[in-house]
């Protein structure tokens, strides 16, 4: 993955200082969550359309046969 996406993400976002006055009933209206959704999809499609490597596929295998027998 090209390490420049996530510094373009990074700069994108405000950088406010963390706050106490969040709670754990904080919440993101739906434009921030379609927006925030649609840059970690930009960021990890390049990674999902890269084949899965031989040695991972041999493992998923190894413990399918596991399963089985």
């Amino acid at each position: 993955m090209n390490s420049d996406k996530g510094n373009k993400l990074a700069r994108a976002l405000p950088s406010t200082p963390p706050s106490d006055k969040l709670g754990t009933n904080a919440k993101l209206d739906s434009s921030s969550q379609k927006r925030i959704g649609d840059q970690l999809r930009a960021m990890y499609d390049e990674l999902m359309q890269q084949p899965v490597p031989d040695r991972f596929k041999d493992l998923l295998d190894q413990l399918d046969k596991k399963r089985e027998g």
